[in-house]
Formats: C-alpha cells, sequence, structure tokens
C-alpha cells in the first residue's frame, strides 16, 4: 500500500520527471520492444503528486510517442502554471514548431543513445544552437563510457546540460570512484551542468526503501553542486515491473541531504523554478 513519505515538501515542490500517457484513441503512438503501452494517465499521477505533497510537474515525453509531443503539450496545459515539459524532436523541425513547443511549456530537449527513441549526440552541437535563444536546455540519458566520450563537447555547448537518473552510474561500478563520476563532478564545477536525483531504483541492488548503496552518490552530488541538484519520480516507471514507492523516492533526500531543510528546499522548489522557469 503506497504510503505518505517522511519528506514534508515545502510549499511549491517539484516533481522534475515522469511520463503521462494519453487515451491510446486519442494521441498516436510506436510500439517498443518488450515495453508495454502503460494505463498512466494524467489523471492517476496528480493522485501521485498529491500524496507526496507536490506542487510543481516537469513531463518528459514518453518513449511511445517518438517525436509527436501532442500528449506532452496538452498535459501540460492541463497542468497550467504549474507544468512544464521537456520534448523529443525530429531535428529537421521548423523553426516555427520550436516556437510552438516554447510556447507551451517546453523547456528542454532529451538526448541519449540508449532511449528508443531518443535523441542522438550527432545533432547536439546543432541543436544546442537552435534552442539556446529559447533558454532551454539538453537534457541528456548518458552512460558511464558515453558520458566520458562526449565530455569535451559537453563543455562546449551554449545552453545548459542535466544529467537525468544521477548520470546512470551503477553503484557496483565503484560509483564514486567510477572516472565517469569524477568527469561529472569536474562537468558541475562549471556551473551549467545539473543533475536529477531520480530513479536510483533501476541500478540499485540494496533497493527499497532507502537505496543505501546510492548514498554515497547522492551525498557528493548535492555537496558538489546543491544549486544544481533537482530531484524526480520517473512515473510510472517504465522500465520495471516491480514499481517502487514514490515516499521511498522522495525521502531519499533526507538521507542525501542529511536532513538540511535549506538544501532540501533547493532542490524541490528554488532549483526546479531556476531551471524551468516557474
Amino acid at each position: 500500500m503506497p504510503r505518505t513519505p517522511k519528506l514534508k515538501a515545502p510549499p511549491g515542490a517539484c516533481d522534475c520527471h515522469l511520463h503521462i500517457y494519453g487515451r491510446p484513441d486519442a494521441y498516436p503512438s510506436v510500439p517498443v520492444k518488450n515495453r508495454p503501452f502503460p494505463d498512466s494517465r494524467l489523471e492517476h499521477y496528480l493522485e501521485v503528486r498529491d500524496r507526496l505533497g507536490l506542487t510543481r510537474t516537469v513531463v518528459v515525453q514518453a518513449t511511445q510517442y517518438n517525436t509527436n509531443n501532442d500528449c506532452l503539450l496538452d498535459t501540460v496545459a492541463a497542468l497550467g502554471a504549474n507544468g512544464r515539459g521537456i520534448a523529443v524532436v525530429d531535428p529537421a523541425i521548423p523553426d516555427a514548431a520550436l516556437e510552438r513547443l516554447n510556447a507551451g511549456g517546453v523547456r528542454g530537449l532529451r538526448f541519449g543513445i540508449e532511449l528508443a527513441n531518443g535523441m542522438r549526440p550527432d545533432v547536439l552541437e546543432t541543436m544546442a544552437a537552435r534552442i539556446a535563444p529559447f533558454g532551454w536546455h539538453i537534457q541528456y540519458r548518458s552512460w558511464p563510457e558515453e558520458q566520458l566520450d562526449l565530455d569535451a563537447r559537453f563543455r562546449k555547448l551554449p545552453v545548459p546540460v542535466v544529467f537525468d537518473h544521477m548520470a546512470n552510474i551503477a553503484p557496483d561500478l565503484g560509483a564514486t570512484e567510477h572516472p565517469a563520476f569524477a568527469a561529472l563532478l569536474r562537468l558541475l564545477e562549471t556551473g551549467r551542468v545539473w543533475v536529477k536525483l531520480s530513479a536510483p531504483y533501476q541500478l540499485s541492488k540494496s533497493g527499497a526503501p532507502d537505496y543505501a548503496d546510492y548514498r554515497a552518490q547522492g551525498r557528493a552530488l548535492v555537496a558538489a553542486a546543491p544549486d544544481r541538484m533537482v530531484w524526480g519520480t520517473n512515473w510510472p516507471h517504465p522500465r520495471v515491473d516491480d514499481k517502487p514507492d514514490e515516499a521511498d523516492l522522495l525521502d531519499t533526500l533526507l538521507d542525501w541531504t542529511e536532513g538540511d531543510e535549506k538544501t532540501i528546499r533547493k532542490i524541490l522548489v528554488d532549483n526546479p523554478a531556476t531551471l524551468y522557469g516557474f
């Protein structure tokens, strides 16, 4: 049975990473291998949001919608002033269509070679230049080796880079000692890189409720750049069959911030307001 989190979210707290799936008859989708289309609509997510005591929401384009962002835009519109979006687009998208996305609350583009329908690094610089005038950012789902390969390119982009899911450096890789983690900390020093403290359940071996094997990473990231950490549920957790309790995910912040209320407020309220323009 889902529970209420121990952490009492401050007013304006934001879930910075989740996916919404609309009615199949309303939004065309494409099949994704080994991943059934979820029955996970906005009304279902709002129950989670309210249980966690959250206010603001950042919807990330669902893989099954490829570059059709209609469901994303309609969801953000339904959320009103408390909603923002991260899109996936065809690199040939006209400028007018980018302007439409911006007006609809989109604030970034999602990249990643491992994503079934994500944007690819061969257009990283081109798209970064095109979205810079909007004040958007690149959201990247990286893997350790890929992150190291792209490090120099990330540094030269004219827009911020947000690594989702803590850059996907598995705890059993030695995490904080891994070259990719050291590189991530150096990128954070630039002041233009952000990290989403999200989805530890995907790679954790110790598991719920506290994902203890992620403690060293979480604390190191928060200590390195408390002003550029954000948090998200990754609801409805499309990659796993054993769904986590979102209250456990929110309560990781009590551990990773060592209970510091000022830092928790930054991660849940102030930082998302800066990054997404709330």
